[in-house]
C-alpha cells in the first residue's frame, strides 16, 4: 500500500480483534500524538503559511478523531491512562539519521516520517475493517472506514508537502530544480525512509504480534 515495503502480519487483525479494547486506547494516544506533531511543526515553521494551514486542518482531524475515539471508550468503561512509548514512531524519525547523506531537508524528512505512519495507518485500518466480526456496532465499522480514506488523504497531503518543502530548501541553496529531479530527490528519500520503516516493522514484530495501531 502506497510506498510501503513490509505488509503487516496478518496476524495482526485477529490479535487487534481479538482485543479491540486495547486497539482503541492505543489509537487515541496515536491521534494526540499525530495532531501534536502536526501542531509543532506548525509552531517551527510559522513563516511557511502553505505548511502551516495544511497542517492545522490536518491536526484539526486528528483532535476530531481523538474525540471520537474517546467516545468510544466512554461507551465501553474504559481509561485512556498515561501515554505509552511508541517505539516505532520514534525508531522511524530516528531513522533519518542513521540514512546516507541527501540534499533534502530535516523539515522534509519529518514530512516524509509523518507520510510513512499514516500509509501505516492506513494499512492497518483496511486490516482491522476486515476482520471487524459481524456483530461490531455500526458506527465503529463506519468509523473506521472513514479513518481508512481520512489517512489515505493525510499521506497524500504529507507527500505534498515534503516536495514543496525540498523544492523551497533546494532553491535556497542553488539554482531552481527541475521537476523530474526535484521528484527523483523526493521519491529516492522517501524509498530509503520506506526500507528503514519497513525493518522497524520486522524487528518489532520478532517481540511478538500487540494490539497496537503500530506495534
Amino acid at each position: 500500500m502506497f510506498c510501503l515495503r513490509v505488509p503487516t502480519d496478518p496476524t495482526w487483525a485477529i490479535h487487534a480483534v481479538a482485543d479491540l479494547s486495547a486497539v482503541l486506547v492505543d489509537h487515541a494516544h496515536c491521534e494526540m500524538k499525530a495532531a501534536s506533531n502536526a501542531l509543532s511543526l506548525v509552531m517551527r515553521h510559522p513563516g511557511n503559511l502553505r505548511l502551516v494551514r495544511a497542517l492545522t486542518d490536518l491536526a484539526r482531524d486528528e483532535l476530531d478523531h481523538f474525540k471520537r475515539c474517546t467516545d468510544f471508550l466512554a461507551e465501553r468503561g474504559l481509561e485512556l491512562g498515561a501515554p505509552p512509548v511508541d517505539a516505532y514512531a520514534a525508531e522511524l524519525r530516528s531513522a533519518t539519521a542513521r540514512l546516507a547523506p541527501s540534499p533534502v531537508s530535516s523539515l522534509t524528512d519529518r514530512l516524509l516520517v509523518g507520510a510513512l505512519i499514516e500509509a501505516r495507518s492506513c494499512e492497518r485500518f483496511k486490516l482491522l475493517i476486515d476482520a471487524l466480526p459481524s456483530d461490531t456496532p455500526t458506527d465503529m465499522r463506519a468509523f473506521y472506514m472513514e479513518l481508512f480514506a481520512c489517512e489515505a488523504r493525510h499521506y497524500r497531503v504529507y507527500v505534498d508537502l515534503a516536495r514543496f518543502a525540498l523544492q523551497e530548501h533546494l532553491a535556497q541553496v542553488q539554482k531552481v530544480t527541475p521537476e523530474r529531479e526535484l521528484d527523483a530527490l523526493l521519491q529516492g528519500r522517501l524509498s530509503a525512509l520506506a526500507e528503514a520503516e519497513g525493518r522497524i516493522v520486522r524487528d518489532l514484530g520478532t517481540n511478538g504480534v500487540r494490539a497496537t495501531v503500530h506495534g
